[in-house]
């Protein structure tokens, strides 16, 4: 293991700081023809519900200058087929798996880590607030903080597993929502999720997307990203893992220094399977030129 890599989050040991942003990685098989599993320093799956999700009606994703919407609608086979099918395929590598977990009610974040929580395999979990609630409306967990506590506490709970938070940008002050998560029990969190947008075909007169909205991401978003882990960094005491736009060495540098510990690359994969190798050993090759001993010694550095 390159030590200078190495990174602590949520209770875990990462070889190096870089994970695949949920849903964007699938399960891992995907991307067998490029690299296994054991390339990151932890793998993300693609959301898990209880029971199978069927996802929104096509069109479901859409091009946008420097990023794309999608609205997948967080399709997913369900926890027992995660069982049968993921779970086998995942558990030789040496990686830490983290959940991805989906609800429309605390009761179904709940009961999927309950149905998890006994598997080896299963590092930690990531929970999606992004998510509508059905009990209050359709609302998102995560756009309120008294809903965003009440899901971590909930889920806190029914574990002693490490326990993330994926944020949702689309609030007009993510500090509170990361305060609330936090004092809920989250040992980290991770941020940011797409940010809501909507795309119109000119000759049809109707929008490109089936669900009609979507979550925009890539490049496009990455100075909003930006801003927002540097704003959580200085509100909370647990660790972030950054994402959003990275596609270089340089970008997931940028967000070590406003407080990541770790960062997450999703559509940049699209565009270049091999990103995530060409990313670490774009770091690796900073922190050499620089004469940095450790990629922690960047953490936050941006606020000194």
């Amino acid at each position: 293991m390159n030590e200078s890599m190495q990174v602590e989050i949520a209770g875990l040991t990462l070889k190096n700081p870089l994970l695949p942003a949920s849903g964007t990685y699938g399960y891992g098989r995907e991307y067998l023809p490029f690299f296994t599993p054991d390339l990151f320093g932890a793998v993300v799956t693609k959301g898990v519900s209880v029971t199978p999700w069927v996802g929104n009606p096509p069109p479901r994703v859409y091009e946008t200058p420097s990023g794309m919407l999608n609205a997948i609608g967080l399709q997913n086979p369900g926890v027992e087929r995660f069982i049968a099918e993921a779970l086998p395929f995942l558990e030789p590598y040496r990686t830490p798996v983290i959940v991805n977990v989906v609800g429309k009610t605390i009761e179904d974040y709940v009961a999927v880590v309950e149905r998890l929580n006994d598997f080896p395999v299963v590092s930690g979990y990531e929970l999606n607030i992004s998510c509508p609630n059905v009990k209050e409306g359709g609302i998102a967990f995560g756009t309120q903080p008294d809903c965003a506590f009440q899901v971590t506490a909930a889920v806190r709970k029914a574990t002693r597993k490490p326990l993330i938070v994926k944020l949702s940008p689309n609030v007009t002050d993510i500090t509170a929502i990361a305060k609330a998560v936090e004092e809920g029990g989250a040992d980290a969190v991770s941020l940011i999720n797409t940010l809501l947008g909507m795309a119109i075909d000119i000759r049809s007169r109707k929008p490109v997307l089936g669900n009609v909205v979507g979550g925009l991401s890539g490049p496009a978003v990455k100075p909003v990203a930006l801003r927002m882990v540097y704003q959580v960094y200085k509100a909370i005491s647990i660790p972030i893992i950054g994402m959003g736009g990275i596609c270089s060495a340089a970008d997931a540098l940028e967000f070590i220094m406003a407080g990541a510990t770790a960062v997450a690359i999703g559509t940049g994969m699209f565009h270049d399977p091999m990103q995530p190798q060409k990313i670490l050993d774009g770091i690796r090759e900073f922190l050499k030129d620089e004469n940095i001993g450790s990629i922690a010694e960047l953490k936050g550095i941006a606020h000194d």
